[in-house]
C-alpha cells in the first residue's frame, strides 16, 4: 500500500466552504473581517451552504421562514426534551444537542417531506403537461389511500397556523415583485384546495407548508429544508434551556411529582417455582 503524501492528507478534508491560514479566515472567498459588521446573520447562513451572497430580498424571504420556526412552547418535544436533560446536569450544549436530536421525520421533518413533494408535483405537471389542481388531487388522494398526513398541512393544535397568513404575504409580495417565479405558492394553494375538496373543511398550510413553499421558491434542496428548520429551532431550544437552567430544579422528570405514569402491567404476583430446588 502506498504511503499518503503530504498532498494526500491536505485533500483528506479539502473544502471549498472555509479557507484559513495563520492570521487569516476567508468564508467562501470572503476575508471574515469584511463580512462582520457589514453582513447580517441569515445572508451569512445563505453564503455559507450555497456559496454566494443573497439579494437582500431573498435574504428578508429566508428570514421569515427563520423567525417563524424558532420555537413551539414547551409541549414540543424537542423543547421539552431539552428542558429536562439541563435539569440532569449536562452542559447547555447537551441540552442542546438532545432536543435537535429528537427532531426525526415525525417532529421536525415536515418541511423537507413537503419541499420535497411540492419538487416532485412540479416535475409532474411539466413532464405530463398536466393541470395543477389535478396533480394535486393525486397528491391528496395517494396519501389518504395510505393514510399518511399530507406534510405541511393542517395542525394538531392551531384551526388556523398564525404563522401562515403572514408569510404567505411575503411570498405573494416576493412574487408581485418578481424576486420568486411563484410556482411553488400555487402548487400549496393547489393542495390546500384539494385538503378541503368534497370534506366541507379547510387544512391550511403550517409553519412546515408556508416555509417549505419559501425554500424551494429560494432554489433550496428539501434536505436543506430540514438544516434550515432545525438551525432556527436550536434558538428556541436554547432560550427554554437557559430558563430551565435557571429555575435551579434538580432531575424534573416527565411528570410532576406526585403524579406517576399509569402502569398496564400484571398485578403483583408471588415469585413462586424459580430457584428452588428440584
Amino acid at each position: 500500500m502506498t504511503e499518503p503524501t503530504v498532498a494526500d492528507t491536505t485533500a483528506w478534508w479539502s473544502t471549498g466552504v472555509t479557507r484559513i491560514a495563520p492570521g487569516e479566515i476567508s468564508l467562501r472567498g470572503y476575508p471574515v473581517q469584511e463580512l462582520i459588521g457589514q453582513v447580517d446573520f441569515v445572508s451569512t447562513i445563505w453564503l455559507m451552504v450555497r456559496g454566494e451572497l443573497p439579494d437582500p430580498r431573498q435574504a428578508r424571504l429566508l428570514e421569515t421562514a427563520l423567525v417563524a420556526s424558532v420555537d413551539h412552547g414547551p409541549q414540543a418535544p424537542s423543547i421539552a426534551s431539552a428542558r429536562m436533560a439541563i435539569t440532569c446536569g449536562v452542559g447547555i450544549n447537551s441540552a442542546m444537542a438532545n432536543g435537535i436530536n429528537t427532531l426525526g421525520d415525525v417532529h421536525g421533518g415536515a418541511g423537507q417531506q413537503c419541499v420535497a413533494l411540492l419538487t416532485e408535483m412540479r416535475a409532474t405537471v411539466a413532464r405530463e403537461s398536466r393541470e395543477v389542481d389535478d396533480v394535486a388531487a393525486q397528491a391528496v388522494a395517494d396519501h389518504r389511500a395510505r393514510r399518511a398526513f399530507v406534510p405541511g398541512f393542517g395542525h394538531r393544535f392551531h384551526p388556523v397556523d398564525p404563522r401562515r397568513d403572514v408569510i404567505l404575504a411575503h411570498v405573494e409580495r416576493a412574487v408581485a415583485d418578481g424576486l420568486i417565479g411563484g410556482e411553488y405558492l400555487v402548487l400549496g394553494r393547489a393542495l390546500e384546495r384539494q385538503l378541503a375538496a368534497g370534506t366541507g373543511r379547510a387544512v391550511p398550510m403550517n409553519i412546515d407548508g408556508i416555509s417549505a413553499i419559501v425554500y424551494a421558491e429560494l432554489g433550496f434542496e428539501p434536505e436543506l429544508a430540514r438544516g434550515l428548520f432545525v438551525l432556527a429551532r436550536s434558538v428556541g431550544i436554547l432560550a427554554h434551556a437557559w430558563e430551565e437552567r435557571n429555575t435551579g430544579r434538580r432531575i424534573k422528570g416527565p411528570l410532576p411529582p406526585p403524579l406517576l405514569a399509569d402502569y398496564t402491567g400484571p398485578t403483583d404476583r408471588p415469585l413462586a417455582g424459580i430457584g428452588d430446588a428440584p
